[in-house]
């Protein structure tokens, strides 16, 4: 049998409130009462209470002095303030010391127990009805991703997926969150699928193209740009969308959000994805039209060394007149020195591009930290290491700055990341590139049933390194290694977050509109 919970009353009119104690001990709660400010703390100091009822006004220690020594002896311990005034600066004072629920006289005995319940029983009652929710919808999602058919069909999917892990995180549903996982997995196989269906089919004139890397800044950006003379276009590399989801509740204080998907094309990689999005073009077209500005995956060099001439490139040929101040911010210290010289920087400039990587970098890193690597075991675990980081990021100074100038913001990211598993051989020539989730190459030998080639790369507007390369693309949760030294790499690379290839979670990438609240 469960404990009764034990409230603690503090009231000086103690003996007046005989009825409420009758009717709270019906419901199976324990009752403690004293009539001053004193005997509480003595009490609070020396015995176990779950919750304190406190009048605001009393004589000696008032309510809100006794809430204050409270939350120094125990800040944790739930407070449910009682009081007959209405003053608002009480009411401030009261919500500041952060209490559980503040209550005006006369109080009904139904709307004391609703407080209550909402200390006591709320992580268990949203359990109970988050659990009663998703066993309604598990079949009807298991259902929707085998009968999933259109682009729009894998959004709300992915979205609801990541609606779910969310909330089962915050209130620990462990055993759900499994069953999810393993949800989340046959999703990505049959989303594998479609795209290998449908991928190229997009490239051809008669079926429309969907909001891609090449086309979100001309459909999104520039229209929303031009209803608002004071925007900033904030890319952060390599942010999924539950990453996003995450980051975002730190600014909703600040801006009214709304946030939607696209997709990322392939290779879902910065030199191919961002570059793309800054040009307006696929990758073959700037290949063509800008030789001198893109690299192959085999060539030495920058690959996305020239964002910036890309962007101006695109506003010429769109013809967009503003002027964009661009920077891109690649560790910490360059952004705390943006973060300083923003105030000038927004007398000078009304609109902005603000590339920051970070996240990409973090991927990365796990593969040569080991710690990182364990710290990062789940995807759980990866976002609360982003949400840490934006916590605590010069970006969130910068966005708070962008704020108080009243500026709106259009946040995207260029593509996504997947943990990887499951490591798949590919034997070649010397010249195949070296990436985790793609290769290009010729001679290729590899399994085809596990992988999603794309044979003519001129179909979907990607470059050659030779005249008879072609693509080959991870699915799932898949890498590709070479025979040679096969266990060292496995064992390298498993585990860590990566992208390039083919998932939900490297293709279905957010873009976010952020207006200032007034």
């Amino acid at each position: 049998m469960a404990k009764p919970v034990k409230i603690l009353w503090v009231d000086d009119e103690i003996d007046l409130l005989k009825p409420y104690f009758i009717f709270l001990q019906s419901k199976g709660y324990e009752l403690l009462t004293v009539s001053n400010g004193t005997d509480a703390l003595q009490v609070i100091e020396n015995q176990y209470i779950d919750i304190v009822i406190l009048d605001e006004n009393m004589p000696g220690l008032s309510g809100l002095e006794v809430l204050s020594e409270v939350k120094k002896i125990k800040p944790h311990l739930p407070i449910i303030m009682m009081t007959k005034s209405e003053e608002e600066n009480i009411m401030d004072s009261a919500i500041g010391s952060n209490i559980s629920d503040y209550l005006i006289k006369p109080v009904k005995p139904n709307q004391l127990l609703l407080a209550l319940k909402k200390i006591v029983e709320k992580n268990q009652l949203v359990t109970e009805k988050s659990r009663t929710e998703y066993l309604t919808e598990f079949n009807k999602l298991s259902q929707r991703i085998s009968l999933a058919y259109t682009l729009d069909d894998w959004k709300q999917i992915y979205k609801d997926i990541v609606y779910f892990e969310d909330l089962f995180e915050q209130i620990n549903e462990q055993n759900l969150s499994e069953t999810l996982q393993s949800q989340h997995k046959e999703a990505n196989i049959q989303f594998g699928k479609f795209i290998k269906q449908n991928y190229i089919g997009w490239f051809k004139q008669q079926i429309e193209r969907p909001l891609m890397s090449a086309n979100l800044l001309q459909k999104k950006f520039f229209p929303i740009a031009q209803q608002h003379p004071k925007i900033a276009l904030l890319l952060i590399d390599n942010l999924r969308y539950d990453h996003w989801l995450a980051i975002s509740r730190h600014l909703i204080k600040w801006y009214n959000i709304e946030t939607d998907l696209y997709v990322s094309i392939l290779p879902t990689a910065t030199s191919y994805a961002r570059n793309a999005m800054f040009s307006g073009l696929m990758p073959s077209e700037i290949e063509k039209i800008f030789p001198d500005i893109w690299l192959n995956d085999d060539e030495e060099g920058l690959k996305n060394k020239f964002e910036e001439e890309l962007f101006k490139k695109q506003c010429s040929r769109l013809g967009v007149k503003d002027q964009y101040f661009f920077k891109k911010i690649i560790s910490n210290n360059d952004g705390k020195i943006f973060s300083s010289d923003l105030p000038n920087i927004l007398q000078k400039y009304q609109k902005l591009v603000v590339v920051y990587n970070f996240i990409d970098i973090l991927s990365h890193s796990q593969i040569e930290s080991k710690t990182l690597r364990e710290l990062s075991d789940s995807d759980s675990a990866y976002k609360s290491i982003v949400n840490s980081w934006f916590e605590h990021s010069p970006l969130l100074e910068i966005i708070q700055k962008l704020r108080e100038s009243d500026y709106t913001l259009f946040v995207t990211t260029d593509h996504g990341s997947i943990r990887i598993y499951n490591p798949i051989k590919v034997i070649g020539e010397r010249n195949i590139t070296s990436n985790l989730r793609y290769k290009q190459g010729r001679n290729m030998n590899y399994p085809s049933k596990d992988v999603f080639e794309i044979k003519d790369p001129s179909q979907v507007y990607l470059p050659k390194s030779t005249v008879a390369s072609t693509y080959i693309f991870a699915l799932n949760q898949d890498f590709f290694v070479y025979p040679n030294h096969y266990n060292y790499y496995v064992n390298m690379y498993q585990k860590t977050y990566q992208h390039g290839g083919v998932s939900l979670d490297e293709m279905l990438i957010p873009y976010a509109l952020l207006v200032p609240k007034l």
